[in-house]
């Protein structure tokens, strides 16, 4: 199948280590299908997402949330999720 669109994401993880607690990036990718929209580690039907949305944080990126059946699911961006949002409305209309 087909990827219809992608949006970089970051996860941010916390470590704690001797000489103090760090703060590591893993860059990752979100992809959107005519049936699903995919992270790493997770799939989502495209029938149980109700709805994206996105609040811009700071200067620059911001938070985009997943709405689905299961619950919100949030994912830290750097750049505008805007075309990854339209792609996934004309889906569903």
């Amino acid at each position: 199948m087909k990827v219809i669109a992608e949006q970089p994401y970051v996860k941010v993880q916390q470590q704690i280590e001797v000489t103090g607690k760090h703060y590591v990036e893993e860059d990752r990718t979100l992809y959107l299908y005519s049936d699903r929209i995919l992270s790493k580690y997770h799939e989502f039907p495209i029938e149980i997402v109700w709805d994206i949305s996105y609040r811009p944080v700071g200067p620059r990126g911001g938070l985009l949330y997943l709405h689905t059946n299961r619950g919100v699911n949030v994912y830290t961006v750097k750049e505008s999720p805007e075309r990854f949002i339209e792609a996934f409305r004309e889906i569903i209309k």
